[in-house]
Protein backbone atom coordinates (compact mmCIF):
# COMPACT_ATOMS: atom_id res chain seq x y z
CA UNK A 1 0.00 0.00 0.00
CA UNK A 2 1.49 3.61 -0.87
CA UNK A 3 1.80 5.91 1.62
CA UNK A 4 0.43 9.07 1.86
CA UNK A 5 1.87 12.50 3.48
CA UNK A 6 0.40 15.42 4.08
CA UNK A 7 3.34 17.32 4.63
CA UNK A 8 2.40 21.03 3.74
CA UNK A 9 5.75 22.50 1.68
CA UNK A 10 8.61 24.18 3.73
CA UNK A 11 7.48 21.71 6.87
CA UNK A 12 9.86 19.12 8.33
CA UNK A 13 9.66 15.50 9.27
CA UNK A 14 10.86 16.60 13.17
CA UNK A 15 8.21 19.31 14.10
CA UNK A 16 6.75 18.90 16.84
CA UNK A 17 3.60 16.96 16.57
CA UNK A 18 0.18 18.64 17.44
CA UNK A 19 -0.51 17.67 20.92
CA UNK A 20 -4.24 17.23 19.62
CA UNK A 21 -5.54 13.68 19.26
CA UNK A 22 -6.15 12.82 15.34
CA UNK A 23 -5.48 10.27 13.09
CA UNK A 24 -4.41 11.78 9.45
CA UNK A 25 -4.12 7.66 8.25
CA UNK A 26 -8.01 7.11 9.42
CA UNK A 27 -9.03 10.21 7.19
CA UNK A 28 -7.34 9.05 4.32
CA UNK A 29 -8.68 5.42 4.52
CA UNK A 30 -12.16 6.49 5.16
CA UNK A 31 -12.11 9.05 2.08
CA UNK A 32 -10.41 6.81 -0.37
CA UNK A 33 -13.04 3.99 0.78
CA UNK A 34 -16.10 6.43 -0.67
CA UNK A 35 -14.08 7.44 -3.36
CA UNK A 36 -13.86 3.92 -4.48
CA UNK A 37 -17.17 2.53 -3.18
CA UNK A 38 -20.12 5.30 -2.85
CA UNK A 39 -22.28 2.73 -1.10
CA UNK A 40 -19.50 3.39 1.86
CA UNK A 41 -20.95 6.33 2.44
CA UNK A 42 -24.70 5.49 4.06
CA UNK A 43 -22.80 3.13 6.18
CA UNK A 44 -20.62 5.70 7.99
CA UNK A 45 -23.17 9.20 7.27
CA UNK A 46 -24.81 8.44 10.97
CA UNK A 47 -21.79 8.24 12.65
CA UNK A 48 -19.55 11.41 11.16
CA UNK A 49 -19.68 14.56 9.33
CA UNK A 50 -17.35 16.85 7.74
CA UNK A 51 -16.61 18.55 11.50
CA UNK A 52 -15.37 15.46 12.84
CA UNK A 53 -12.21 15.71 10.02
CA UNK A 54 -9.09 17.13 11.76
CA UNK A 55 -7.46 17.64 8.38
CA UNK A 56 -9.51 21.01 6.90
CA UNK A 57 -8.80 19.12 3.54
CA UNK A 58 -10.23 15.94 4.41
CA UNK A 59 -12.99 17.62 5.25
CA UNK A 60 -13.61 19.68 2.33
CA UNK A 61 -13.47 16.29 0.50
CA UNK A 62 -15.63 14.89 2.93
CA UNK A 63 -18.09 17.21 1.98
CA UNK A 64 -18.16 17.34 -1.67
CA UNK A 65 -18.51 13.82 -1.80
CA UNK A 66 -21.30 13.68 0.30
CA UNK A 67 -23.43 16.79 -1.97
CA UNK A 68 -22.82 14.80 -4.52
CA UNK A 69 -23.62 11.57 -3.46
CA UNK A 70 -26.88 12.77 -2.06
CA UNK A 71 -27.59 14.01 -5.23
CA UNK A 72 -27.21 10.52 -6.54
CA UNK A 73 -24.13 11.22 -8.49
CA UNK A 74 -20.78 9.61 -8.84
CA UNK A 75 -18.10 10.86 -5.86
CA UNK A 76 -15.42 9.65 -7.71
CA UNK A 77 -11.53 11.45 -7.78
CA UNK A 78 -12.40 12.18 -11.35
CA UNK A 79 -15.96 13.91 -10.62
CA UNK A 80 -14.48 15.71 -7.36
CA UNK A 81 -11.60 17.21 -9.42
CA UNK A 82 -13.96 19.63 -10.95
CA UNK A 83 -15.05 20.77 -7.71
CA UNK A 84 -11.44 20.80 -5.70
CA UNK A 85 -9.47 21.75 -8.65
CA UNK A 86 -8.73 25.63 -7.29
CA UNK A 87 -8.93 24.31 -3.36
CA UNK A 88 -5.49 25.98 -1.87
CA UNK A 89 -4.71 23.35 0.42
CA UNK A 90 -5.10 20.34 -1.80
CA UNK A 91 -2.78 22.09 -4.55
CA UNK A 92 -0.45 21.75 -1.22
CA UNK A 93 -0.84 18.18 -0.87
CA UNK A 94 -0.48 17.83 -4.72
CA UNK A 95 -3.65 18.54 -6.72
CA UNK A 96 -6.34 16.70 -7.65
CA UNK A 97 -3.54 14.05 -7.81
CA UNK A 98 -3.69 13.70 -4.33
CA UNK A 99 -7.30 12.32 -4.72
CA UNK A 100 -6.08 9.54 -6.98
CA UNK A 101 -3.79 8.58 -4.82
CA UNK A 102 -6.47 8.49 -1.79
CA UNK A 103 -8.63 6.09 -3.64
CA UNK A 104 -5.68 3.67 -4.98
CA UNK A 105 -4.27 3.60 -1.33
CA UNK A 106 -7.77 2.83 0.11
CA UNK A 107 -8.17 -0.91 1.81
CA UNK A 108 -12.14 -2.24 1.51
CA UNK A 109 -14.95 -0.75 2.92
CA UNK A 110 -15.68 -3.74 5.22
CA UNK A 111 -13.49 -1.57 7.79
CA UNK A 112 -14.83 1.68 6.74
CA UNK A 113 -17.32 1.68 9.77
CA UNK A 114 -14.89 1.12 12.08
CA UNK A 115 -12.28 4.02 10.65
CA UNK A 116 -15.41 6.12 10.93
CA UNK A 117 -16.19 5.51 14.57
CA UNK A 118 -12.07 6.11 15.30
CA UNK A 119 -12.26 9.70 13.41
CA UNK A 120 -15.44 10.64 15.85
CA UNK A 121 -14.01 9.66 18.88
CA UNK A 122 -11.27 11.44 18.21
CA UNK A 123 -13.15 14.41 17.51
CA UNK A 124 -14.72 13.91 20.60
CA UNK A 125 -11.47 14.46 22.42
CA UNK A 126 -10.32 17.06 20.68
CA UNK A 127 -13.65 18.92 21.82
CA UNK A 128 -13.15 18.35 25.31
CA UNK A 129 -10.00 19.05 25.42
CA UNK A 130 -10.64 22.41 23.49
CA UNK A 131 -13.79 23.35 26.44
CA UNK A 132 -11.36 22.08 29.05
CA UNK A 133 -8.79 24.98 27.72
CA UNK A 134 -12.14 27.67 27.37
CA UNK A 135 -13.03 26.52 30.87
CA UNK A 136 -9.68 27.34 32.02
CA UNK A 137 -8.93 30.25 30.47
CA UNK A 138 -12.87 31.90 31.61
CA UNK A 139 -11.74 31.02 35.35
CA UNK A 140 -8.63 32.97 34.86
CA UNK A 141 -10.19 36.07 33.79
CA UNK A 142 -11.70 37.74 37.01
CA UNK A 143 -14.71 39.59 36.31
CA UNK A 144 -17.20 41.10 37.38
CA UNK A 145 -19.99 39.93 34.77
CA UNK A 146 -18.93 36.49 34.95
CA UNK A 147 -19.81 34.85 38.28
CA UNK A 148 -18.28 32.07 39.15
CA UNK A 149 -21.87 29.80 39.21
CA UNK A 150 -22.76 31.06 35.60
CA UNK A 151 -19.58 29.55 34.61
CA UNK A 152 -20.12 26.25 35.70
CA UNK A 153 -23.92 26.20 34.38
CA UNK A 154 -22.53 27.00 31.01
CA UNK A 155 -19.75 24.52 31.03
CA UNK A 156 -22.09 21.98 32.27
CA UNK A 157 -24.81 22.56 29.25
CA UNK A 158 -21.63 22.68 26.49
CA UNK A 159 -20.76 18.99 28.04
CA UNK A 160 -24.44 18.02 27.81
CA UNK A 161 -24.93 18.60 24.25
CA UNK A 162 -20.89 17.13 23.81
CA UNK A 163 -22.49 14.16 25.45
CA UNK A 164 -25.78 13.99 23.29
CA UNK A 165 -23.89 14.43 19.99
CA UNK A 166 -23.26 10.55 20.84
CA UNK A 167 -26.68 9.37 20.70
CA UNK A 168 -26.73 8.09 17.02
CA UNK A 169 -29.89 7.88 15.41
CA UNK A 170 -31.09 3.75 14.80
CA UNK A 171 -32.52 4.89 11.71
CA UNK A 172 -35.42 1.96 9.78
CA UNK A 173 -35.44 -1.44 12.05
CA UNK A 174 -36.71 -4.83 10.58
CA UNK A 175 -40.56 -5.31 11.14
CA UNK A 176 -39.57 -8.42 12.75
CA UNK A 177 -37.56 -6.70 15.46
CA UNK A 178 -40.12 -3.87 16.27
CA UNK A 179 -42.67 -7.07 16.66
CA UNK A 180 -40.33 -8.49 19.41
CA UNK A 181 -39.93 -5.63 21.22
CA UNK A 182 -44.02 -5.28 21.57
CA UNK A 183 -44.46 -8.67 22.53
CA UNK A 184 -41.79 -8.09 25.31
CA UNK A 185 -43.77 -5.29 25.85
CA UNK A 186 -47.02 -7.49 26.46
CA UNK A 187 -44.86 -10.18 28.03
CA UNK A 188 -43.59 -7.98 30.79
CA UNK A 189 -47.67 -6.94 31.25
CA UNK A 190 -48.97 -10.27 31.16
CA UNK A 191 -45.95 -11.31 34.18
CA UNK A 192 -46.86 -7.98 35.75
CA UNK A 193 -49.43 -8.26 38.80
CA UNK A 194 -52.53 -6.52 37.47
CA UNK A 195 -51.53 -6.84 33.56
CA UNK A 196 -50.13 -3.40 33.48
CA UNK A 197 -48.01 -2.71 30.44
CA UNK A 198 -46.45 1.18 32.26
CA UNK A 199 -45.62 2.04 35.58
CA UNK A 200 -48.76 1.98 37.83
CA UNK A 201 -50.16 5.44 39.18
CA UNK A 202 -51.15 3.46 41.98
CA UNK A 203 -55.05 4.40 41.23
CA UNK A 204 -56.65 1.24 40.18
CA UNK A 205 -59.45 2.57 38.09
CA UNK A 206 -56.69 4.76 36.14
CA UNK A 207 -54.47 2.35 35.75
CA UNK A 208 -56.90 0.22 34.10
CA UNK A 209 -58.00 3.27 31.97
CA UNK A 210 -54.50 3.72 31.04
CA UNK A 211 -52.72 0.32 31.05
CA UNK A 212 -50.39 2.42 33.80
CA UNK A 213 -48.06 5.16 32.44
CA UNK A 214 -45.87 3.65 29.11
CA UNK A 215 -42.27 4.45 28.59
CA UNK A 216 -41.60 7.40 26.26
CA UNK A 217 -45.07 8.63 26.66
CA UNK A 218 -45.54 12.62 27.25
CA UNK A 219 -48.52 12.98 29.75
CA UNK A 220 -50.42 16.10 29.89
CA UNK A 221 -52.12 16.71 33.28
CA UNK A 222 -54.30 19.32 33.05
CA UNK A 223 -56.80 21.35 35.19
CA UNK A 224 -58.08 24.94 36.27
CA UNK A 225 -56.40 26.42 39.51
CA UNK A 226 -57.64 24.52 43.23
CA UNK A 227 -58.71 21.43 41.03
CA UNK A 228 -55.91 20.01 42.40
CA UNK A 229 -53.41 19.12 40.00
CA UNK A 230 -50.22 19.40 41.95
CA UNK A 231 -52.19 16.98 44.54
CA UNK A 232 -52.72 14.09 42.02
CA UNK A 233 -49.17 14.63 40.53
CA UNK A 234 -47.48 14.57 44.05
CA UNK A 235 -49.78 11.18 44.98
CA UNK A 236 -48.73 9.40 41.72
CA UNK A 237 -45.05 10.19 42.21
CA UNK A 238 -45.06 9.08 45.59
CA UNK A 239 -47.24 5.98 44.97
CA UNK A 240 -44.53 5.01 42.23
CA UNK A 241 -41.50 5.53 44.69
CA UNK A 242 -43.43 4.12 47.16
CA UNK A 243 -43.88 0.60 45.33
CA UNK A 244 -40.31 0.74 44.02
CA UNK A 245 -38.61 -2.95 44.21
CA UNK A 246 -35.64 -3.05 42.04
CA UNK A 247 -34.74 -7.11 40.49
CA UNK A 248 -33.74 -8.97 37.15
CA UNK A 249 -35.90 -7.48 33.92
CA UNK A 250 -37.53 -10.32 31.69
CA UNK A 251 -34.50 -9.43 29.33
CA UNK A 252 -32.11 -10.16 31.77
CA UNK A 253 -30.65 -6.43 33.44
CA UNK A 254 -31.22 -5.33 36.37
CA UNK A 255 -33.61 -2.41 36.94
CA UNK A 256 -37.53 -1.80 38.47
CA UNK A 257 -40.04 -4.66 38.27
CA UNK A 258 -42.07 -2.77 40.10
CA UNK A 259 -43.06 1.13 41.01
CA UNK A 260 -39.67 3.03 39.90
CA UNK A 261 -37.28 6.18 40.43
CA UNK A 262 -38.52 9.30 40.50
CA UNK A 263 -37.24 12.58 39.24
CA UNK A 264 -40.17 15.67 40.32
CA UNK A 265 -38.94 19.57 38.58
CA UNK A 266 -41.03 21.58 41.03
CA UNK A 267 -41.18 24.90 39.32
CA UNK A 268 -44.14 26.80 41.75
CA UNK A 269 -43.65 25.17 44.87
CA UNK A 270 -40.51 24.26 47.49
CA UNK A 271 -39.34 21.24 48.09
CA UNK A 272 -40.41 21.90 51.44
CA UNK A 273 -44.07 22.53 50.56
CA UNK A 274 -44.04 19.00 47.95
CA UNK A 275 -42.85 17.15 51.39
CA UNK A 276 -45.37 18.68 53.76
CA UNK A 277 -48.21 17.57 51.27
CA UNK A 278 -46.63 13.99 50.84
CA UNK A 279 -46.35 13.78 54.54
CA UNK A 280 -49.45 15.12 54.91
CA UNK A 281 -51.21 12.72 53.07
CA UNK A 282 -48.52 9.16 54.10
CA UNK A 283 -49.69 10.53 58.35
CA UNK A 284 -53.22 11.40 57.62
CA UNK A 285 -52.12 14.75 59.33
CA UNK A 286 -54.15 17.64 57.46
CA UNK A 287 -51.25 20.16 55.55
CA UNK A 288 -52.60 23.48 56.87
CA UNK A 289 -52.01 21.60 60.47
CA UNK A 290 -48.43 20.62 59.56
CA UNK A 291 -47.73 24.14 58.45
CA UNK A 292 -49.07 25.84 61.82
CA UNK A 293 -47.26 22.70 63.74
CA UNK A 294 -50.64 22.59 65.24
CA UNK A 295 -50.66 18.48 66.23
CA UNK A 296 -51.81 16.70 68.93
CA UNK A 297 -49.00 13.88 70.28
CA UNK A 298 -50.75 11.25 68.25
CA UNK A 299 -50.85 13.59 64.65
CA UNK A 300 -47.23 14.36 65.59
CA UNK A 301 -46.03 10.70 65.89
CA UNK A 302 -47.47 9.62 63.23
CA UNK A 303 -45.91 12.81 61.42
CA UNK A 304 -42.52 11.67 62.51
CA UNK A 305 -43.28 7.86 61.81
CA UNK A 306 -44.26 8.88 57.97
CA UNK A 307 -40.83 10.94 57.87
CA UNK A 308 -39.14 7.78 58.87
CA UNK A 309 -40.90 5.63 56.28
CA UNK A 310 -40.54 7.94 53.55
CA UNK A 311 -36.55 8.34 54.23
CA UNK A 312 -35.60 5.76 51.49
CA UNK A 313 -38.26 6.56 48.94
CA UNK A 314 -36.25 7.29 45.47
CA UNK A 315 -38.12 10.26 45.41
CA UNK A 316 -35.80 13.33 43.77
CA UNK A 317 -36.62 16.45 44.02
CA UNK A 318 -35.48 19.55 41.93
CA UNK A 319 -37.46 22.80 42.88
CA UNK A 320 -35.43 25.10 41.02
CA UNK A 321 -37.67 28.03 39.33
CA UNK A 322 -37.39 29.27 36.04
CA UNK A 323 -35.81 25.75 34.55
CA UNK A 324 -34.74 26.31 30.78
CA UNK A 325 -35.92 23.22 28.61
CA UNK A 326 -32.52 22.61 27.81
CA UNK A 327 -31.56 22.56 31.22
CA UNK A 328 -34.07 20.88 32.73
CA UNK A 329 -32.89 17.69 29.52
CA UNK A 330 -29.80 17.66 31.02
CA UNK A 331 -30.73 17.28 34.97
CA UNK A 332 -33.10 14.52 34.02
CA UNK A 333 -29.92 12.80 32.11
CA UNK A 334 -27.65 13.18 34.98
CA UNK A 335 -30.08 12.04 37.91
CA UNK A 336 -31.28 8.52 35.11
CA UNK A 337 -26.96 7.73 34.84
CA UNK A 338 -26.48 8.43 39.14
CA UNK A 339 -29.77 6.98 40.40
CA UNK A 340 -31.70 5.39 37.76
CA UNK A 341 -35.09 7.18 36.69
CA UNK A 342 -38.18 5.37 35.65
CA UNK A 343 -40.84 8.67 35.89
CA UNK A 344 -40.68 12.29 35.56
CA UNK A 345 -42.87 14.79 36.41
CA UNK A 346 -43.24 18.78 35.24
CA UNK A 347 -44.91 21.55 37.87
CA UNK A 348 -45.52 22.78 35.00
CA UNK A 349 -45.60 23.16 31.68
CA UNK A 350 -45.94 27.05 31.29
CA UNK A 351 -43.24 27.52 34.21
CA UNK A 352 -40.31 26.23 31.71
CA UNK A 353 -38.48 28.37 29.83
CA UNK A 354 -37.75 28.12 26.38
CA UNK A 355 -34.45 29.10 24.51
CA UNK A 356 -36.35 32.40 22.81
CA UNK A 357 -36.50 35.81 23.90
CA UNK A 358 -40.26 35.16 24.66
CA UNK A 359 -40.97 37.20 21.78
CA UNK A 360 -43.69 34.45 20.73
CA UNK A 361 -45.26 32.57 23.70
CA UNK A 362 -47.20 29.88 21.47
CA UNK A 363 -43.46 29.22 19.61
CA UNK A 364 -41.63 28.72 23.56
CA UNK A 365 -44.84 26.43 24.52
CA UNK A 366 -44.60 24.60 21.51
CA UNK A 367 -40.42 24.10 21.73
CA UNK A 368 -40.91 23.29 25.44
CA UNK A 369 -43.71 20.30 24.84
CA UNK A 370 -41.23 19.17 21.86
CA UNK A 371 -38.54 19.66 24.56
CA UNK A 372 -40.71 17.25 26.70
CA UNK A 373 -41.66 14.14 24.48
CA UNK A 374 -38.29 14.19 23.74
CA UNK A 375 -36.96 13.40 26.96
CA UNK A 376 -39.72 10.80 26.92
CA UNK A 377 -38.04 8.92 24.04
CA UNK A 378 -34.56 9.86 24.42
CA UNK A 379 -34.72 8.09 28.68
CA UNK A 380 -37.18 5.96 27.47
CA UNK A 381 -39.75 6.81 30.68
CA UNK A 382 -42.82 8.29 30.99
CA UNK A 383 -42.96 12.22 31.74
CA UNK A 384 -46.04 14.05 33.15
CA UNK A 385 -46.52 17.17 32.60
CA UNK A 386 -48.89 19.83 34.37
CA UNK A 387 -50.89 22.66 32.41
CA UNK A 388 -52.74 25.53 33.04
CA UNK A 389 -56.41 25.99 31.47
CA UNK A 390 -57.90 28.88 30.27
CA UNK A 391 -59.82 31.05 31.97
CA UNK A 392 -62.68 30.68 29.54
CA UNK A 393 -64.16 27.08 31.20
CA UNK A 394 -65.12 29.47 33.59
CA UNK A 395 -67.37 31.62 31.17
CA UNK A 396 -68.98 28.28 30.36
CA UNK A 397 -72.26 26.70 32.14
CA UNK A 398 -70.28 23.50 31.62
CA UNK A 399 -66.87 23.42 33.84
CA UNK A 400 -65.96 20.48 32.22
CA UNK A 401 -62.40 21.09 30.50
CA UNK A 402 -62.08 19.74 27.23
CA UNK A 403 -59.15 20.14 24.74
CA UNK A 404 -59.72 23.11 23.13
CA UNK A 405 -59.31 24.91 26.93
CA UNK A 406 -55.47 24.11 27.17
CA UNK A 407 -53.38 27.12 27.06
CA UNK A 408 -51.53 28.19 23.61
CA UNK A 409 -52.92 24.44 23.54
CA UNK A 410 -52.26 23.34 19.73
CA UNK A 411 -48.73 22.30 20.03
CA UNK A 412 -49.38 20.95 23.90
CA UNK A 413 -52.45 18.80 22.25
CA UNK A 414 -50.16 17.39 19.09
CA UNK A 415 -46.95 16.30 21.46
CA UNK A 416 -48.96 14.70 24.03
CA UNK A 417 -49.68 10.59 24.32
CA UNK A 418 -52.07 11.52 27.01
CA UNK A 419 -54.08 14.84 27.65
CA UNK A 420 -56.20 14.01 30.98
CA UNK A 421 -58.15 16.62 32.90
CA UNK A 422 -58.57 16.62 36.75
CA UNK A 423 -62.10 18.06 37.62
CA UNK A 424 -64.01 18.79 40.92
CA UNK A 425 -67.57 19.69 40.78
CA UNK A 426 -68.15 20.34 44.12
CA UNK A 427 -65.62 22.89 44.08
CA UNK A 428 -67.62 25.17 41.60
CA UNK A 429 -71.20 24.10 43.64
CA UNK A 430 -69.62 24.95 46.78
CA UNK A 431 -69.74 28.36 45.17
CA UNK A 432 -73.31 28.33 44.08
CA UNK A 433 -74.51 28.40 47.65
CA UNK A 434 -76.93 30.19 47.81
CA UNK A 435 -78.95 32.68 50.36
CA UNK A 436 -80.10 31.36 53.83
CA UNK A 437 -83.97 32.81 52.81
CA UNK A 438 -83.81 30.27 50.13
CA UNK A 439 -84.79 27.10 51.72
CA UNK A 440 -85.97 25.37 48.88
CA UNK A 441 -83.04 26.04 46.74
CA UNK A 442 -80.34 25.40 49.82
CA UNK A 443 -82.18 21.91 50.23
CA UNK A 444 -81.78 20.87 46.54
CA UNK A 445 -77.95 22.94 46.97
CA UNK A 446 -77.14 20.47 50.01
CA UNK A 447 -78.24 17.23 48.42
CA UNK A 448 -75.88 18.14 45.11
CA UNK A 449 -73.03 18.80 47.93
CA UNK A 450 -73.37 15.22 49.44
CA UNK A 451 -73.74 13.57 45.76
CA UNK A 452 -70.42 15.72 44.75
CA UNK A 453 -68.41 15.52 48.19
CA UNK A 454 -65.53 13.83 48.43
CA UNK A 455 -65.30 13.12 44.56
CA UNK A 456 -63.38 14.04 42.04
CA UNK A 457 -63.10 12.59 38.05
CA UNK A 458 -59.92 12.42 35.80
CA UNK A 459 -61.06 12.94 32.02
CA UNK A 460 -59.10 11.81 29.48
CA UNK A 461 -59.19 13.95 26.63
CA UNK A 462 -56.79 12.26 24.17
CA UNK A 463 -55.04 8.97 24.81
CA UNK A 464 -53.23 7.50 21.79
CA UNK A 465 -53.24 3.75 23.19
CA UNK A 466 -56.25 3.47 24.26
CA UNK A 467 -59.85 4.69 24.84
CA UNK A 468 -60.87 8.42 26.54
CA UNK A 469 -63.46 8.66 29.33
CA UNK A 470 -63.73 9.66 32.76
CA UNK A 471 -62.29 7.70 35.67
CA UNK A 472 -64.07 8.54 38.95
CA UNK A 473 -61.67 9.50 42.45
CA UNK A 474 -61.73 9.89 45.87
CA UNK A 475 -60.63 13.31 46.80
CA UNK A 476 -59.60 14.20 50.38
CA UNK A 477 -58.85 17.99 50.68
CA UNK A 478 -57.54 17.98 54.24
CA UNK A 479 -54.54 15.51 53.44
CA UNK A 480 -54.44 16.56 49.51
CA UNK A 481 -55.56 12.72 48.50
CA UNK A 482 -56.49 11.06 45.73
CA UNK A 483 -57.51 7.43 45.87
CA UNK A 484 -59.93 4.70 44.89
CA UNK A 485 -63.45 5.73 44.86
CA UNK A 486 -65.76 2.61 46.36
CA UNK A 487 -68.70 2.34 43.92
CA UNK A 488 -71.74 1.48 45.89
CA UNK A 489 -71.82 -2.72 45.13
CA UNK A 490 -68.22 -2.39 46.50
CA UNK A 491 -69.73 -1.03 50.24
CA UNK A 492 -70.16 -4.03 52.02
CA UNK A 493 -66.91 -5.61 51.03
CA UNK A 494 -65.25 -2.76 52.59
CA UNK A 495 -63.11 -0.48 51.10
CA UNK A 496 -60.33 -0.63 48.85
CA UNK A 497 -57.07 -0.22 50.18
CA UNK A 498 -55.56 3.47 48.74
Amino acid sequence: MNEITTFRPGEVEEAKPDPLPHSIEAEQQLLGAILINNDVFDRIAMIVSKDHFYDPVHARIFDVAAQRIAKNALASPVTLKTFLEDDEGLKELGGPAYLARLAGAAISGFAARDYAQMIYDLAIRRELIQLGRDIADRAAKVEVSSEPKEQIVEAEQKLYKLAEQGTSESGFQSFLRAVTDAVKVANAAYQRDGGLAGVSTGLVDLDKKLGGLHRSDLLILAGRPSMGKTSLATNIAFNIAKAYKRGTMPDGSEGAINGGVVGFYSLEMSAEQLAARILSEASEVPSEQIRRGDMTEAEFRRFVDAAKQLESCPLYIDDTPALPISQLAARARRLKRTHGLDALFVDYLQLVKGTGKGENRVNEISEISQGLKAIAKELDIPVVALSQLSRQVESRDDKRPQLSDLRESGSIEQDADVVMFVFREEYYKEREKPGDHEMDKMAVWQEEMERLHGKAEVIIGKQRHGPIGSVDLSFEGRFTRFGNLIKPWQQEGGARDF
